[in-house]
């Protein structure tokens, strides 16, 4: 037999935190100590979720409710999505939909959208899963950047530079994964005057709106304006610290009249794979109608390992890191020759700790930089910050002179 070709569709599939991970596996069977700040998954460390989520899991299961759940999700979790939304001022609501994990909504939200050919407006740095995702429905990739000095706003005149006939979609991801960045009202207000005026739907995945530090206001963008197109996107796996229950979901405001054929599209789609996970859907109302009282303690944590972070990456010299004011990532900067995929591969072997190169996230042409994940406890990463403060010497040394 020949062998079996592959859809040209894959080709360009990248999701450098995971691909980063091979490297890893290899360098680990060495022997050699890993410390891994790549995976964004708080159960790896000193976190975990309400324990009334998981009693009305528990609950669920032992009631059987094991089969098929609604393809939509189930009435109680859909009236829980709505309450929150509102909640967060969102108006003008005509469909929630539960999915597996955030990432499913998002994907499902595309494919009923994008034609190939067409393009969506992509921050970067941003999250790789829209990149992917976007590679695989033959779509023309249209970044727009986050302007660093503006402490990683979204550059609105980029934005209107690159809006073109087959412009789709607009995605805003706030905060920010890489950057950890809080988008202002002015610079939302900006986005959506934008999409209004051009006719495209917004995409705004707000999956980390409760790890917000220093008193940050989260504003949802939806709520600013009720007749935009707007697919909010939500879940349980970071606020809630459930990753693993894959649970996820979209709200979708604005005006009914332009919206409608698109809705009954993603419904198809979401009719057509049947559910997302049943028993954990019944997480949803006890995790929105709960008392939050676990974001009390694990801010705590989060806030002091960022700010550990910032301190000790801004202490060395070559590296320059914007203080994070949402969720828990950071994405400072790299003053090398070489490529960052380089640098980190480089770092990788030689010191065990597990970055993901800036490339991996899309970046301004020309700049360098890695993602940090401040998850782990403060003895973890104050030694993988020095280590890669120490690494960094003899970088220079070894690679650019």
């Amino acid at each position: 037999m020949q062998k079996i070709v592959p859809a040209k569709r894959t080709e360009e599939i990248k999701y450098a935190v995971r691909d980063i991970v091979v490297l890893a596996n290899e360098v680990a069977k060495s022997g050699k100590e890993m410390l891994y700040l790549n995976i964004g998954d708080p159960n790896l460390f000193d976190f975990a979720p309400p324990r009334e989520m998981i009693e009305a899991t528990y609950k669920a299961m032992l009631e059987n409710k094991n089969g098929y759940a609604p393809s939509s999700g189930i009435p109680a979790a859909r009236e829980a999505i709505e309450a929150e939304a509102e909640r967060k001022g969102i108006k003008n609501i005509h469909d929630i939909f539960v999915t597996t994990g955030a990432s499913e909504a998002i994907e499902l939200a595309l494919t009923a959208l994008v034609n190939e050919g067409d393009n969506v407006l992509t921050p970067t740095p941003g999250y790789p899963l829209y990149t992917a995702v976007e590679s695989k429905l033959q779509s023309v990739e249209n970044p727009y950047y986050l302007d660093e000095a503006n402490g990683w706003q979204p550059d609105v005149e980029d934005i209107k530079s690159k809006i073109n006939e087959r412009t789709k979609a607009i995605i805003v991801i706030n905060p920010n994964n890489p950057t950890g960045s809080n988008a202002k009202k002015e610079t939302l207000l900006e986005i959506i005057k934008i999409a209004k005026e051009n006719n495209i739907v917004i995409f705004a995945d707000e999956i980390y709106d409760k790890l917000l530090f220093d008193g940050n206001e989260h504003i949802s963008l939806a709520s600013l304006d009720s007749e935009a197109p707007i697919i909010t996107f939500g879940g349980l796996s970071k606020n809630y610290v459930v990753p693993g229950f894959r649970i996820g979901w979209g709200v979708v405001s604005g005006d009914y009249n332009i919206m409608s054929e698109y809705i009954e599209a993603i419904n198809k789609m979401l009719r057509a794979r049947l559910s997302a996970n049943h028993p954990e859907q019944y997480a949803i109302p006890a995790a929105l109608n709960g008392d939050n009282a676990h974001l009390v303690p694990m801010m705590e944590k989060l806030t002091r390992r960022r700010d550990l972070t910032v301190e000790m990456l801004n202490a060395i010299d070559g590296i320059t890191c914007v203080k994070p004011e949402g969720a828990f990532y950071a994405f400072p900067s790299l003053d090398i020759k070489n490529e960052d995929s380089h640098f980190v591969a480089e770092l990788i072997k030689e010191t065990g700790v597990v970055v993901v190169p800036g490339s991996g996230f899309g970046q301004v042409p020309g700049t360098k930089h890695f993602r940090v994940v401040f998850l782990p406890q403060e003895e973890k990463l104050i030694k993988a910050y020095e280590s890669i403060g120490k690494f960094m010497e003899r970088y220079k040394d070894k690679f650019e002179k």
